[in-house]
């Protein structure tokens, strides 16, 4: 593996035939089964950082258990997505479980075994089973990501740059022929280049910076959805982003998170009184579904009683097992042996994105997607917990066997990246000021209770923030996929899964399908929406100055 930081990186000869945008495990293990064949992968952040999939703390599911199946797993999966989930994928998913969990063991990754051998296999919501992977409790995803970087850095097929992030698709005659990337730390006005590809395989990530509130990476704006729409891409069910319910509340941006397994273990949710208040919404008490559990606690919290994970009947074992959340408690001044921790929602998992079929193909031929990028319809308008990382994994694999088994000659006139000048831009900070503008609407108005009202007022502010953008590409796409989010949900007139609207908050079985934009879709559905908030405004303003004139 070589990696390159410099401006424009050098890449070998035939390298950048297969380029995959994101190092995430989607991505890095896309381009593992893709070895021998050439891959560059293009990390926004060092190799090893700003993934969210390091900081996945539960583990990966798979039907490993004696009495436990594929199929058990799979129904599991389909009733947690609440009528949106494509059986068909749920299936697959469930069934290539084993094999991939296989491939990680292969890599080093050591999950936790009892004294006999045997996988230690936690619980979580809406598992019927015991099925859960751990590492040390709650180091799942960096053990998996830290194996998977060494494998890369011994696979010579593999060339890493690191520190530039994807601006745009190359499209010609309708098939993706590059993608133009750009030093992330260069700035709006930041020269970006062309990397020629025969296939792009998109593997940037969550959405979750889009909102003040977020258990997700600063790397994880939504970039990808927003290349690919502006290509034409068909982006399915962006509606459904799902709120982790147990955010550490203590003011950081990300939020650090307490993981679902505490409450696998015995944690309960209680409010600034101690009176546990899940067990009067739904059957499963703190192990109900992460939708119902998240807005549950979104009402405590709104309503001045506060929310907070009780983790002292796990007592020792807590700090042994989940040391990941201990050393973020006692970093926050928190003991959380002593006392509850305050905990909210935070945007976590993002279950829409690009449109794709089984192999991972996007709706334009060329481009690949996988991980959270993705829209494959494993998860419906719920994700059933710990199967994000099993879906990288398995798509990945899916992804990197269809690009293999198609690779076209090696063209040498496409090898070799090529400059591109992006626009220029009026400066940084107007831009912070408006990614927090954007930022902040999408938590208070797009987040875990939506109304038609507040995803007008939001659509509106994505417009105006649209408008003021100039030449910065990173806002710009963060504001694509924000338009993309808000329109799903103005457009879905019911509540389903992580979607939940207060004005029609019941499930309407005539919606029981998959959403689908395009941007010119999205844009229309935005347009719209704003010109009505904005009118009342508009006629207010024009009353007022009409009485200051009389």
């Amino acid at each position: 593996m070589t990696s390159h930081s410099q401006f424009p990186p050098k890449a070998p000869s035939g390298a950048n035939r297969v380029v995959v945008v994101g190092a995430g495990l989607a991505g890095l293990f896309t381009a593992l089964k893709l070895a021998p064949h050439p891959v560059t992968v293009v990390s926004g952040a060092r190799l090893g950082e700003g993934a969210s999939s390091l900081w996945a703390q539960a583990g990966i599911a798979a039907a490993l258990a004696e009495g436990d199946s594929p199929e058990a797993h799979a129904a599991d999966t389909i009733r947690a997505g609440a009528g949106l989930v494509d059986e068909k994928i749920a299936q697959l998913l469930a069934s290539e479980a084993r094999s991939r969990v296989e491939d990680l063991l292969s890599y080093g990754v050591p999950f936790d075994k009892d004294l006999e051998g045997h996988f230690s296999l936690g619980r979580e919501a809406a598992h019927g089973r015991n099925r859960i992977l751990h590492v040390k409790g709650d180091t799942a995803g960096r053990a998996i990501m830290h194996a998977l970087l060494a494998a890369v850095r011994a696979t010579p097929s593999i060339t890493v740059i690191e520190g530039f992030a994807a601006r745009d698709l190359l499209v010609r005659d309708g098939h993706v022929q590059g993608v133009e990337v750009a030093a992330v730390d260069g700035g709006p006005s930041a020269r970006g280049f062309i990397l020629p590809a025969s296939a792009v395989v998109l593997a940037t990530g969550g959405a979750g910076q889009l909102f003040a509130i977020t258990t997700n990476p600063r790397e994880a704006r939504g970039e990808g959805i927003a290349i690919a729409a502006r290509a034409g891409a068909v982006i399915a069910d962006a509606e459904f982003v799902q709120f982790h319910p147990t955010a550490i509340n203590i003011g950081r941006d990300p939020a650090p998170l307490a993981t679902e397994a505490l409450r696998g273990e015995g944690a309960l949710l209680i409010n600034a009184r101690g009176k546990r208040f899940m067990r009067a919404v739904h059957a499963d008490a703190e192990l109900g579904p992460r939708d119902v559990v998240a807005r549950a606690v979104y009402r405590e919290v709104a309503s001045g009683r506060g929310a907070f994970l009780d983790c002292r009947p796990l007592g020792p074992k807590l700090a042994e097992h989940f040391p990941t959340v201990f050393a973020a408690c006692r970093a926050a001044g928190i003991d959380p042996l002593r006392e509850p921790i305050p905990v909210a929602p935070a945007a976590h998992y993002h279950m829409g994105g690009i449109l794709t079929d089984a192999q991972g193909r996007s709706t334009i031929d060329g481009l690949w997607a996988c991980g959270e990028v993705a829209s494959t319809g494993a998860h419906g308008a719920n994700r059933l917990a710990s199967n994000s990382l099993l879906e990288a994994v398995v798509f990945g694999a899916r992804v990197a066997r269809d690009i293999a088994s198609s690779m076209p000659p090696t063209n040498p006139k496409a090898a070799g990246p090529h400059e591109v000048q992006a626009q220029a831009s009026t400066g940084s900070g107007r831009s912070e000021g408006a990614e927090q503008r954007l930022r902040l609407a999408m938590t208070g108005e797009v987040g875990v209770v939506r109304d038609e009202t507040s995803l007008r007022s939001a659509l509106a502010t994505i417009r105006a923030l649209e408008r003021e953008a100039g030449g910065d590409r990173r806002l710009a796409n963060m504001l694509t996929t924000a338009k993309l989010i808000g329109a799903a949900a103005f457009q879905r007139k019911e509540s389903r899964g992580a979607h939940f609207r207060s004005d029609y908050p019941t499930q309407d079985e005539r919606l029981a399908k998959r959403s689908f934009l395009t941007l010119a879709k999205a844009d229309d559905i935005a347009r719209e929406a704003a010109e009505r908030h904005e009118k009342p405004r508009q006629l207010h303003a024009a009353s007022g100055r009409a009485a200051l004139h009389a």
